[in-house]
């Protein structure tokens, strides 16, 4: 099992990346990504009836300062609801972002994304065919926005949304399995870029 405080190097990314919350069962490091395997019963969401609150979910965090891109392909093996792994914008434990690929509740692959401030949001997105998907993260300014894509050229805006202010908010990766006997999320054409994205709308 992975310690929480243990750093992780990962290529294109130009430091390092740390544990934070809940670690992962297992992952590896590979040539242009990792894997990272969410053991059973783990999430991140705050139910916004505030019934419910879940922040064990492993997730992989760097911090950054001011605009940057973050990409990658995520490949998933989905099995039960609510299954997901994906990117994440993280400031606290109240203040975060995610978006991956996640099963919904009709067995279907589909795009999810949370926006949590003191509570989680839950949108759906576009039905994915397969296991994989080309996700993307865009902080501009104060906002943030999100985007995916099935070839890794064109690209959908999935969410476009603030969080509270902060100078270097972190980025990364997560997986979880909530309602399973976990799960696991590879990813791979990692991209990092420090700059800020050219057209809100398509993403290019």
């Amino acid at each position: 099992m992975t310690h929480a405080l243990e750093q992780v190097g990962i290529a294109r990314i130009p430091v390092s990346l740390r544990w934070d919350g809940g670690s992962a069962s297992s992952y590896v490091v590979q040539d242009d990504g990792l894997a990272i395997d969410a053991g059973p019963n783990t999430d991140l969401f705050i139910n916004p009836q505030r019934t419910a609150e879940a922040l064990d979910a492993p997730r992989l965090l760097a911090c950054a300062q001011g605009d940057f891109l973050l990409s990658a392909r995520v490949r998933m093996d989905l099995v039960r609801p609510d299954d997901a792994g994906g990117l994440l914008v993280w400031l606290n434990d109240r203040a975060w972002a995610r978006f991956g690929l996640e099963m919904s509740a009709q067995g279907e692959a589909e795009i999810v994304s949370a926006v949590t401030r003191g509570t989680s949001d839950r949108a759906s997105g576009f039905l994915v065919s397969g296991d994989q998907v080309w996700l993307r993260i865009a902080r501009v300014g104060a906002a943030y926005a999100f985007h995916a894509s099935l070839n890794g050229e064109y690209w959908r805006l999935i969410r476009h949304f603030a969080l509270y202010a902060s100078d270097a908010p972190s980025y990364g990766f997560f997986a979880q399995s909530p309602t399973g006997t976990g799960c696991s999320a590879t990813f791979d054409h990692i991209t990092f870029e420090p700059k800020r994205l050219a057209q809100l709308r398509d993403g290019s």
